[in-house]
């Protein structure tokens, strides 16, 4: 199964960021993610045998014993290569950064290839095929100050990709497991 580790933001923010961001203006060759799809995806595992699933929960239980909760805020945007829309983060990104990389640790240790690269903590609002120009997008992000939250959890969430070839299928995110933050402060 298609597996990553990700921190799921509480509704109140998710909601403070569907407001800022509005009714989506028509679809302009962006493809805008769904609310119910918005997270920090830490570490991505790629294809996970079954048989590694067990491994891979065991030290991600264990990661997220070793870190404290922690505070973050949802803000501003920016883009990759005129590709992919997103917000930041602001917080405590020094505590998400080192979660990331102990969500990307049982990956390794457990053979996934992975993806391994510089963390850079966003969520993906939209995607393009095709580069253009998000300026416009971003610069309507750059007043969002979304409100202070405190991460209580990393989750394991298995992406299912659209198989229909239905235009507009968008893939589905179902979480397979979560545990608490429960490192000391």
């Amino acid at each position: 199964m298609r597996l990553f580790a990700a921190v799921v933001p509480p509704d109140a923010a998710l909601g403070e960021l569907s407001a800022a961001v509005g009714t989506p203006p028509g679809t302009d060759g962006l493809r805008w993610t769904e609310r119910s799809a918005w997270h920090l995806t830490l570490a991505f595992y790629g294809d996970v045998p079954d048989d590694t699933v067990p491994e891979l929960t065991r030290r991600l239980a264990r990661a997220a014993a070793r870190t404290a909760p922690f505070a973050l805020a949802l803000r501003g945007g920016g883009h990759f290569g005129g590709r992919t829309l997103w917000t930041g983060v602001t917080g405590d990104v020094t505590a998400l950064r080192r979660l990331a990389a102990r969500a990307e640790a049982p990956g390794r240790k457990s053979g996934l290839p992975g993806e391994h690269r510089h963390y850079r903590p966003h969520l993906t609002l939209a995607r393009s095929r095709t580069p253009r120009d998000l300026g416009p997008y971003v610069t309507a992000l750059d007043a969002f100050a979304g409100g202070t939250w405190t991460v209580p959890e990393l989750t394991l969430v298995r992406s299912r990709l659209p198989g229909s070839g239905v235009p507009g299928e968008r893939p589905r995110y179902d979480k397979v497991d979560g545990w608490r933050l429960s490192g000391p402060g």
